[in-house]
């Protein structure tokens, strides 16, 4: 692995970003109008509930995590599933697969770029404006180090999710209808559009072992400091269950993929 190479694929993708400022733009007002809707749905569901802690989470702890969630849904999301449906469609994974570096290490390299775009331009400054409005709720400390580790590790794991699905194409040539129940089974397995908190106990205990959690509510809990994040055990017990769905959704991803790409059909030229 050459680092300068990988650097200089990060870098085009940075460039690339940027190029579309004005898209980052309209994706922050978007946000901006989601979260209004948000911030009125739960105001309205703890204002009915006649109390102000629900399933242990005041209206601020929900309104923190949701709006983090967000910001870092925009961080964490990849569009691989569309890009290789659009590459088959005109051809050009020929061109891909014939790249001096295997097409899954290219590819995720290829969005690093974006992410590192996304991170600086909407999560940091997110961050920033909901410790001011909430006048430092969110602890600072070590956890920001844990925080940035698991969401390093939530990025592998959802690119892998991500390559588990792609592969599809190459069956199927369209992956729309796939593609729109994996978003969302993860959003809404994952905690980014409710927290986990809010489960029936059932299905919370069977959530919390299955990989979407450590995409979104595992490095928001260690940043806030809940589900015992707090504390050694804890923390090691959400970072084993990240490492235990990466190393097992790296691994079938590199063999779903060395089996489907064998069924290469493109269309144009």
């Amino acid at each position: 692995m050459n680092p300068k190479r990988l650097l200089s694929i990060t870098r085009a993708g940075i460039m690339e970003s940027l190029q579309f400022r004005l898209g980052i733009f309209v994706t922050l007002f978007a946000n901006l109008i989601y979260l209004v809707l948000v911030y009125y749905l739960w105001k309205a569901i703890y204002d009915s509930s006649g109390t102000s802690v629900v399933n242990g989470m005041t209206f601020e702890d929900t309104m923190i995590y949701l709006i983090l969630a967000t910001a870092l849904f925009n961080f964490l999301e990849m569009f691989v599933v569309w890009d290789m449906s659009r590459k088959i469609q005109s051809g050009s994974l020929v061109l891909d697969l014939l790249k001096p570096m295997r097409f899954r290490k290219y590819t995720f390299w290829s969005y690093t770029g974006n992410h590192v775009v996304q991170f600086v331009l909407t999560f940091i400054p997110t961050f920033i404006i909901v410790m001011i409005v909430t006048k430092g709720a969110i602890p600072l400390g070590l956890n920001i180090l844990w925080f940035l580790i698991a969401t390093v590790f939530a990025l592998i794991i959802n690119y892998n999710i991500e390559m588990l699905v792609a592969p599809i194409c190459l069956f199927t040539e369209s992956t729309w209808g796939i593609n729109i129940v994996k978003e969302t089974i993860v959003l809404l397995l994952s905690g980014a559009s409710i927290p986990l908190a809010f489960f029936p106990e059932k299905a919370r205990i069977v959530v919390q072992y299955l990989p979407f959690r450590a995409v979104y509510d595992i490095p928001l809990s260690i940043l806030l400091g809940k589900s015992g994040s707090d504390t050694w055990q804890g923390l090691l017990q959400l970072f084993g269950l990240q490492l235990i769905w990466l190393v097992v959704l790296t691994a079938a991803g590199n063999i779903f993929w060395n089996c489907a790409v064998k069924k290469v059909t493109v269309n144009g030229g």
